[in-house]
């Protein structure tokens, strides 16, 4: 394989230099980008039983803070315009369906409030998101 009386060999070493800068490349992307993937608003969920919920299309996520503030994914959204919204983000769905996330400390009427709100709007599914029991 050497030609013209040069002594040098081929080298049959794997060079794994490259591969380690790749890798923590990769390394350092997922590291940024791992808590930009977490959503939604920080509620503490009350713990109960239950069995999860069976969906066809991606629901619709409403949140209810602590402050009593209401959430649309991560868009705050002023309670007297929930139903508005509601009705405007369903409009072309065909499975009207709603989970909501509310804070084990707000109060039971405001959740209720914001229930009768989301049924108002037409919406004919709505389930409640909780913790499991350890």
């Amino acid at each position: 394989m050497n030609s013209g009386g040069n002594n040098r060999r081929l080298m049959s070493e794997i060079n794994v230099t490259p591969l380690v800068d790749v890798m923590l490349v990769l390394l350092i992307i997922f590291m940024v980008a791992a808590p930009m993937m977490t959503q939604g608003v920080d509620v503490n969920l009350p713990k109960t039983v239950a069995r999860n919920i069976k969906t066809v299309d991606e629901p619709l996520m409403l949140t209810i803070t602590r402050k009593k503030e209401v959430f649309l994914e991560n868009h705050p959204v002023r309670l007297d315009r929930l139903e508005l919204k509601i009705k405007k983000i369903f409009e072309n769905r065909r499975e009207k369906e709603v989970l909501l996330r509310a804070d084990k400390d707000v109060p039971y009427g405001f959740v209720i409030d914001v229930m009768a709100r989301i049924k108002n709007a037409g919406i004919s599914k709505l389930g409640m998101v909780t913790e499991p029991l350890d």
